[in-house]
Order: C-alpha cells, then structure tokens, then sequence
C-alpha cells in the first residue's frame, strides 16, 4: 500500500511539473502567448480609478496569460499580508476566505440540523417518506443560482440569502444518504434492541446512528462540496465579501493573475474540506 502511495505521489508530481513546464514554454518571451512588458495606459487608467496603485509591486493586470514569475510574485503579495483591509473592494484573501467559510459553516450546519433528523424519520415512516419523495425530487435537481433571486427578493439581505442557498443546495445528499443509511441497518440488530425492549430514542442513538454514520458522513461530505462551491458561485452574484466576489472584482480589475490565484486558492481549500470529511468518514468506518 505504502508502495502504491509513493508511485502515485511520484506520477502527480511528474504531472505538476509537465503542467508547469508547458505554462512556462507558452509564456515565456517571444511566445505566442506572452505577456507585454506592463499594463496597458487603459488598464493603469482603470486601476487608478478603482484606488489601486500600479506601482506597489502588486501583480497588476498584465496584456496577456500570466508568467510563472508573475503567478509567484502574486502568490507572495497575497500570502505575506492576507488580512489586510484597505476598503470593501480591497480585502485580503483571508478575510475573504474567512466571510465564505463563515456562510459555508452556517448554511452547512443548519442543513445538517435540519437533514438527519428528517432522514431519521423518513426511513421509520413509509407513509411519510411515500408523501415527502415528489417534494424531493422535484426541489433536489434545481441549481443554486436559480434559487438566489428569490431568496434575494424574500430575504432581501445578500449574505443571508447565500447561507440559504447553501443551506437548500446542500440538504438533499446528506437527506437521502441518511435515509438510505438507516434503512440498511442490519435487520439482526434491530430484531435484537426490540427483544430487549429498548425504546425508540435511545435504538436511534446507540443502534441505528452508530451503524449509518459511514453512509451519513458519506452525504456530509458531499454536501460540503455543494456548499463551497455554491457559495463561490453565490458571491459572485452577490457581492460584498467573500472568495467569490473577490474572483469577480479581480476580473473587473482585469487582473488575471489575481483571478488564477483565487482559483487554485478555492481549490485548495476545497481539497482541505474535503480531506476533513475523508478522515472522519474512515475514522467511523474504522471504529465500525
């Protein structure tokens, strides 16, 4: 296993190298897809209209695909002072990060409240999950950006409609998971809390829950990639705060390098959720 690991970290790095190697190749001096010596007298006009300074070392908007060099010296700017606050258009990429984990933990956490009780009681009762199912289907398939203009029309309040729309978006996995989760408990261990009489509360935490918890933290875990990447989309439109927004002004900023960074920064952070959510899963699973 430990064999299997280490080739498969050896082929990805291989693979972030040729990545590497070919973006330096087209973007290198001379090439098809060089950037120009600077910005261009449009774009410095822009930027000083939008209260940036061209001249502090930032990666400002350059006349074509970002260097390697360019991509570094924006990855330094940004990480050596993420928490800077010159303004609401110019906030530093952890406090946006931290506004966009703030709406993902509390739109994550009410479905959460919300999604595994009802899973609960949709499996133990038939007639319930039979009424409850066309609702489910019919509201499960809807993108999250059609759900945003009527949460901004109803909740009038554009951070509160993105924990919404997070919170809408993400209920349904961890709803269905949960479900199927507790109807696959073995029918032996219920046979059993039923001899002995065990009463329906506590047959839910100390029989069912701990039997379905692989299959819940399954649909949690998913969830969480619906809501970070709900969220980016959501901030987009809405504006404000947020890695989403903060990707939108950066294009408006016509600043390219600055957009790939917020990329592969979500990306990253996506990766991280995700990883939390892998241990737990494995860690339930192993304890099971």
């Amino acid at each position: 296993m430990k064999s299997l690991d280490l080739r498969a970290a050896l082929v990805s790095l291989l693979l972030l190298l040729a990545v590497l190697g070919t973006w330096h190749v087209a973007t290198k001096p001379g090439g098809a897809s060089t950037a120009s010596a600077g910005p261009s007298a449009e774009q410095i006009e822009y930027a000083r209209m939008m209260g940036k300074d061209v001249g502090d070392g930032a990666p400002a908007a350059s006349g074509g695909f970002p260097t390697l060099a360019q991509m570094g010296a924006t990855a330094w700017h940004h990480l050596s002072d993420p928490f800077y606050d010159n303004g609401p258009n110019d906030k530093g990429i952890g406090i946006q990060l931290a506004h966009s984990l703030g709406r993902v933990a509390l739109g994550f956490g009410l479905a959460c409240l919300f999604a595994i009780p009802l899973g609960f009681v949709i499996d133990m009762s038939p007639l319930l999950s039979r009424a409850l199912d066309p609702f489910i289907q019919v509201l499960k398939p809807i993108s999250p950006l059609a759900w945003m203009p009527l949460a901004l029309y109803t909740i009038k309040d554009s951070s509160v409609s993105g924990i919404f729309v997070i919170f809408i978006c993400s209920l349904w996995p961890m709803l269905l998971n949960t479900a199927f989760g507790v109807a696959s408990v073995r029918r032996d261990w219920l046979n059993v809390a039923r001899t002995l009489e065990v009463d329906p509360v506590r047959k839910a935490f100390q029989v069912i829950l701990p039997a379905a918890a692989p299959t819940i933290l399954t649909g949690m875990r998913i969830s969480m990639g619906i809501a970070w990447l709900v969220i980016v989309a959501a901030e987009m439109l809405v504006g404000g705060t947020g890695i989403g927004y903060f990707v939108w002004n950066e294009w408006n900023n016509l600043s390219l390098p600055n957009v790939i960074f917020a990329i592969l920064t979500i990306g990253v952070v996506g990766m991280a959720l995700d990883w939390i959510f892998g241990r737990l899963q494995k860690g339930v699973t192993d304890v099971e």
